[in-house]
């Protein structure tokens, strides 16, 4: 006989589960908005930005801004190897296929 599923039990995992992605997620915004130098932005100022970008239906202007987010994410990569290869750590965040990693990550499932 098959032992019963703990419904119950399992929902709380992916609930705990939830909220840890959600907490990452936030954590990486603000690595974010830290790496790319918008924390000298006022919140009004950043909130407008991204409130323009976020409106904005122009796909040649998105596609600038897109390019733009792939070379920082670039220079950010190549900034790291070559802080690897001296032994010294350059900035607080890495990146993982274009997405800004916490210094001290822990590898897990994502």
């Amino acid at each position: 006989m098959r032992k019963p599923r703990d419904f119950d039990a399992e929902l709380k995992a992916l609930d705990s589960r939830a909220q840890q992605l959600k907490a990452r997620k936030l954590v990486r915004l603000g690595e974010l908005v830290t790496a790319t130098g918008a924390d000298t932005l006022t919140i009004e100022e950043l909130a407008g930005a991204l409130l323009a970008i976020a409106t904005t239906t122009e796909a040649q202007r998105r596609e600038g801004w897109r390019r733009r987010g792939a070379a920082f994410f670039s220079g950010q990569r190549g900034a790291r190897k070559a802080g690897d290869a001296t032994g010294q750590q350059q900035g607080g965040t890495s990146t993982d296929a274009g997405r800004a990693q916490p210094p001290h990550a822990e590898p897990g499932p994502a």
